[in-house]
């Protein structure tokens, strides 16, 4: 019965977020990519903070009336990750399978996918979304429980464990809070969905990005020294800075062109037809906010206090693997793009990731 219960709990918490995210109120706001027919701006339905606070709620009130502990998610893991796993595959093949094939092999259209940004009734729930709505939600949901059961077992917490929980949380609260300016940003205007991102977000998101939290949840407070977690931080936030400040500053570049961010006035450079933005965070390097994701997850990787543990390194080589190959197809996308002004770019900006290393 526990099996089969925890199997389906991941599927009954996505049915419960998919609801929210429906029926709760939301803000509508026009984003950067087009319908592929109409041609027109798509329109999304965010309210991605207010289901998350929601299901917070909701996991505290059934915890405290006793119906389910607090760390249920975590007692029943195995369970759970693999009723996501087949979730995730069966929703890939759901949105891949009955459409058009791209002119590649089915097995990279099932891994790549077919459809550019599905949308389903009239707009109130898009596919990508939606997607990084519930791998958001239940990582978050996974976290809070892990805790509680590190809290049952040492009858406190880490100080280090609950500093990595905090980080990973403030970057979901993060992200949820800034979904308009996500509308601009990589996945949008050069994925599909697919198992990639597909099964990416139902299941290797909310269970993977867990990994340093699993890895360490059983293991005493290693007594870190204090400056020591506060070093820690700092190196979170200096991430934080970088991935949240590029990604702002290109939001309003693409928004409001001429306004400043940050007191950074926008310079540009520009063939006539298009325009880059050449300075502020994009003049460090061309992909500054993947440097300050891999710094994220080295800090989060770092502060629970087992650098020891090989598990925990796999959150932030990660990010190097999937940030690096994307660097080198939006480089290329870019050189298509922006031809002789793409040429100009790069040798105003030389740098790819790390200023004045790569």
């Amino acid at each position: 019965m526990t099996q089969a219960l925890g199997f389906f709990t991941p599927w009954i918490i996505y049915l419960l977020i998919t609801f929210l995210h429906y029926f709760m109120p939301g803000r509508w706001v026009t984003g950067y990519v087009k319908h592929a027919e109409t041609g027109e701006l798509l329109r999304y339905k965010l309210n991605g903070r207010l289901v998350l606070f929601t299901c917070i709620l909701l996991w505290l009130l059934v915890g405290f009336m006793g119906w389910v502990p607090y760390d249920w998610l975590y007692a029943i893991r195995w369970y759970s990750l693999a009723g996501a796993f087949v979730f995730g595959l069966v929703f890939s093949l759901w949105i891949v399978l009955p459409y058009p094939s791209t002119g590649r092999s089915l097995l990279l259209d099932i891994f790549l996918g077919r459809l550019e940004n599905p949308q389903y009734k009239n707009g109130r729930i898009d596919a990508k979304m939606w997607l990084y709505l519930i791998g958001a939600v239940m990582l978050e949901l996974n976290i809070l429980s892990f805790v509680a059961h590190h809290y049952d077992v040492f009858g406190t917490i880490s100080p280090g464990l609950l500093l990595g929980a905090a980080m990973l949380t403030y970057f979901i609260i993060d992200y949820l809070s800034f979904e308009k300016v996500h509308l601009y940003t990589y996945d949008f205007f050069a994925e599909r969905v697919g198992v990639k991102l597909g099964w990416g977000c139902l299941t290797f998101y909310p269970y993977f990005y867990l990994i340093v939290i699993w890895a360490t949840v059983n293991l005493p407070d290693p007594k870190t020294p204090l400056w020591v977690l506060v070093c820690y931080t700092l190196l979170f936030l200096l991430g934080w800075t970088l991935a949240r400040g590029a990604n702002m500053q290109k939001y309003f570049f693409k928004t409001s062109p001429k306004k400043a961010f940050l007191g950074i006035k926008p310079e540009t450079i520009s063939d006539g037809n298009k325009v880059l933005l050449v300075n502020g965070f994009w003049g460090l390097s061309r992909h500054i906010n993947y440097l300050g994701e891999i710094l994220m997850g080295t800090a989060i990787a770092l502060i629970v206090g087992y650098p020891g543990v090989l598990w925990v390194w796999l959150y932030p080589l990660y990010y190097v693997a999937l940030l690096l190959p994307r660097q080198l197809d939006d480089d290329k996308r870019c050189a298509t793009k922006y031809g002789n002004l793409w040429q100009e770019y790069t040798q105003r900006v030389k740098y790819k990731i790390i200023p004045y290393l790569y």
